[in-house]
């Protein structure tokens, strides 16, 4: 009877304990982690990259201390570095973040080595987790190598430049990164072959910088000839001292266009620096909703977007990667 009783006792235990698949172990996590962060400091990608980052900020710096003696005298340096780096980080991060992602799980699932991964005491959120945070650091930690390493350079060639713009730049930049880096592993994680996880990143790609840059103009070509709900709305705003008249797209247009990860890290940038050329953009925009952005279209909110491309794909991941057959 006892014996009996402690089966049962047993049971009710093992029933009410999370399954290894399905729980997370902060240590095995950090472990996973580890351990990617390494193997790509061995292949000397993290150098590679460290070193691209370090380059880019180099000529964009050079550039503007060659051909921008005028922006150099009116002290507005830093602006157009902010401004010119965040442009081209704005099309080079995504593609760096999900070159790092591609194989994050898929790769290990088309050689079999999963299988002996998760046979260690791993289950398969740390596993996701551990790739997650291991790829998004080699990104994260590259940023900052280059961007340190190049602000010796920057300064020496500047002769000054805004420390607070500058890391700003940069902490938004990593953000942006690893929202990226959070689709590309969650994509990975859903794909059995690195040929499907490569057309799933280049689909993604396509949709951010081919599809989604193009719904503006499509959205304006069906307001000008008022189909199904498009129109469009007057408004007067000023520009250098001049009134002008402009028409701009309904609200809800705008809130799907901030959508893109892309738009969001140019919006959140005045969160965290005060660039003029941001600034104007910004201002302009404020006179096309009469004096006020609405809340979707603000820097805060934008930030949160962020956030959402980080949580919402590897949460979807988390859920699926747990019953997909290995």
């Amino acid at each position: 009877m006892s014996s009996e009783t402690g089966f049962e006792r047993d049971a009710e235990s093992d029933s009410a304990s999370p399954s290894p698949s399905s729980s997370v172990n902060l240590e095995s996590v950090r472990a996973i982690a580890k351990k990617d962060f390494q193997d790509a400091i061995r292949s000397w990608l993290f150098w590679g990259l460290s070193f691209f980052f370090f380059l880019l900020l180099v000529g964009v710096t050079g550039t503007l201390a060659y051909f921008g003696e005028d922006i150099a005298a009116e002290g507005a340096t830093t602006d157009m570095l902010v401004f010119f780096t965040s442009e081209i980080t704005r099309v080079v991060i995504p593609l760096i973040a999900l070159i790092l992602g591609w194989k994050a799980i898929a790769g290990e699932r088309e050689t079999g080595s999963i299988k002996i991964l998760l046979s260690l005491p791993h289950s398969r959120k740390d596993v996701l987790l551990g790739k997650l945070i291991g790829r998004s650091a080699v990104l994260s930690v590259s940023l900052i190598v280059g961007f340190g390493l190049a602000a010796v350079v920057v300064a020496a060639l500047l002769g000054a430049f805004d420390i607070v713009d500058y890391i700003g730049l940069l902490g938004m930049s990593i953000i942006y990164g690893v929202a990226y880096t959070s689709i590309a592993v969650s994509l990975s994680s859903l794909t059995k072959s690195t040929t499907i996880a490569g057309a799933a990143m280049a689909g993604v790609f396509l949709v951010f910088y081919g599809v989604w840059n193009t719904l503006s103009t499509m959205f304006g070509l069906l307001a000008e000839r008022e189909i199904l709900f498009f129109d469009t709305v007057t408004y007067t705003g000023e520009f250098d001292g001049q009134e002008f008249q402009g028409e701009r797209l309904q609200d809800w247009v705008y809130f799907i266009l901030n959508i893109d990860p892309g738009e969001a890290y140019g919006s959140v940038l005045t969160l965290v620096t005060d660039v003029d050329a941001i600034e104007l953009q910004v201002e302009l925009n404020e006179q096309m909703f009469g004096g006020e952005l609405p809340f979707f279209l603000q820097d805060w909110f934008s930030f949160l977007i962020l956030l959402f491309w980080i949580v919402a794909p590897i949460a979807v991941a988390l859920y699926r990667f747990d019953r997909v057959d290995l």
